[in-house]
């Protein structure tokens, strides 16, 4: 078998990094569905190893029963909510419309004000003009409706089948990854890997104790105001949160909603008042949760700054929206696992600072991991 020469296997080795950048660039549109399905698909893994460790199920199996699980309940509970709503937001709708159509008719007559007639009939031809906008979209709207529903629809498959996938096959995948290491760096390519998941863990539980914390206060908060449904709007705005900006949007939306509607079993005042108290209290709280709160959880699950992670929340949702606010903790705490790494084999020291709060944890747990048979036997034999 001959082997290549150095120089040759450089010059392959930069063309296939020359092709892989090619390609990432290529298909750089895809990169942010790909990253929201690794996202979702390690909010589910604990779930499917929970499973195949406490049954005899194959890690298939489990991860069959908890994708499938997950998929019903995000249909179901839409599916389940909205007929509730859907006749009562009509009616709140078209009160909406009848109340434009008021305000354009009054605005037709010419304001008399201290002697002076203005005009304002402009501004009413333009409401009339934005009513009929909502109702009847024009042609080219509708084109692009299509369109971004045709897309949309299209990356909702992609991101499904592709969160199974990873779901399934991550164990392989995660070791032929470690396998292109050399032989004499995979196992330090593998405590690597160790604490880079530590750092995504431990985001995770914090993540968990945020929206445990946030759906506890909103529906106390709720409740105080006398909103009909307050447990269900304070669970719906802990799990809400997990999406950065639109989640805490859409839950306030439904807690207004519920005001407007049904108002308040205590205070008495018109449920257009109590719509307005419930949402200075969610501006309140929810700025209390973003300035405060949530960078104190996440800087502790990653052992990092709270005010460098605020300011990194707001940088990163400013640059990159949604994703970016959800993403930029955990991968900022990953690039300075990487960093020190690469900084400690520069300069010739031990791969791994033991004192790391990450390495900590491992050795924890590896110690847990390992007592653990041993304790089930003794509970075993007691029982008996």
């Amino acid at each position: 078998m001959s082997n290549w020469s150095r120089s040759f296997r450089y010059l392959v080795g930069l063309f296939l990094l020359a092709a892989l950048v090619g390609f990432v660039y290529y298909a750089r549109e895809a990169i942010q569905p790909l990253i929201v399905s690794a996202f979702i698909a390690y909010l589910i893994n604990p779930a499917a190893v929970f499973l195949a460790e406490r049954t005899r199920l194959s890690r298939r199996a489990a991860v069959t029963i908890v994708y499938f699980t997950a998929i019903l309940l995000l249909f179901a509970v839409p599916a389940t909510v909205t007929p509730f709503f859907l006749d009562e937001l009509t009616g709140v709708g078209q009160d909406l419309f009848d109340l434009l159509s008021q305000f354009q008719a009054a605005l037709a007559e010419p304001l008399i004000f201290m002697g002076m007639s203005l005009d304002l009939s402009e501004v009413g031809r333009a409401l009339g003009g934005l009513e009929s906008l909502l109702i009847t979209p024009l042609p080219e709207d509708a084109f692009w409706i299509l369109e971004s529903t045709s897309r949309g629809t299209i990356w909702f498959l992609v991101i499904i089948v592709t969160v199974y996938l990873l779901l399934v096959y991550w164990p392989n995948l995660r070791d032929s990854l470690i396998g292109l290491a050399p032989a004499t760096a995979q196992g330090e390519a593998r405590e690597l890997y160790r604490q880079l998941r530590g750092v995504w863990m431990a985001y995770l539980r914090g993540q968990l104790l945020l929206m445990l914390v946030v759906g506890v206060v909103f529906a106390i908060a709720w409740t105080i105001l006398g909103i009909p449904g307050a447990f269900v709007l304070g669970v719906i705005a802990g799990l809400f949160t997990l999406v950065p900006d639109i989640g805490p949007i859409l839950a306030v939306a439904l807690a207004m909603g519920v005001a407007l509607l049904e108002g308040s079993s205590w205070i008495p005042l018109s449920n257009a008042w109590v719509t307005v108290i419930v949402f200075l209290v969610y501006f309140v709280l929810i700025n209390l949760k973003n300035m405060w709160l949530r960078p104190v959880i996440m800087g502790r699950s990653v052992h990092m700054n709270e005010g460098l992670i605020f300011v990194v929340i707001l940088m990163a949702t400013i640059l990159n929206g949604i994703l970016g606010a959800l993403l930029a903790v955990p991968v900022l705490a990953s690039s300075l696992i990487i960093y020190n790494y690469l900084l400690r084999k520069v300069l010739g020291q031990q791969p791994f600072d033991q004192e790391s709060p990450f390495v900590r944890r491992i050795r924890r747990t590896d110690e847990t991991s390992s007592t653990r048979p041993a304790r089930r036997l003794i509970k075993k034999q007691n029982r008996n």
